[in-house]
């Protein structure tokens, strides 16, 4: 089944086999492999990308499902050359180690900031609390995030 959607603001087309994920179209269709694929049931977030304006886990996702719709990737996150201020504040707080979850995380937080540019404590955990990250144990992420959503308040 041939599938268009906009990805990270470009018109692209997948040919799609039955279930296949949106997460499995990405990575090997379209050769974005930022969205990283762990658990595969939607638990980790290591695969969150923007759909149709709502964070989701892609790997929950059919991708023949998406005809039409507009996913933005880590990929589509900041500019041409330039971090992102969300990948900024978590590389200033030390909140990058083995990156994997890194990419949701940014997701996450990047989906956040655009409804609410200065949320609370509790708003970036309840944000956040579909991403699992296997080593920094949070403070880090929450330090750099906090950060950022309290400049310019």
């Amino acid at each position: 089944m041939i599938v268009s959607f906009k990805v990270n603001g470009e018109g692209r087309v997948a040919n799609v086999a039955g279930a296949e994920s949106l997460l499995t179209v990405l990575r090997e269709e379209m050769e974005l492999p930022g969205s990283k694929n762990a658990c595969e049931q939607g638990e980790c977030g290591s695969c969150s990308v923007i759909l149709d304006g709502a964070l989701v886990t892609s790997c929950l996702v059919m991708a023949a499902d998406c005809e039409g719709s507009e996913v933005t990737t880590i990929e589509g996150i900041g500019s041409e050359g330039e971090l992102h201020p969300v990948q900024q504040a978590l590389l200033d707080h030390g909140a990058v180690q083995c990156g994997f979850c890194t990419p949701g995380f940014v997701v996450a937080a990047a989906h956040l900031l655009e409804q609410d540019p200065h949320p609370s404590r509790d708003d970036i955990k309840e944000a956040l609390s579909g991403n699992i990250c296997r080593c920094t144990g949070y403070g880090a992420i929450l330090r750099g995030l906090e950060a950022l959503a309290g400049e310019g308040s």
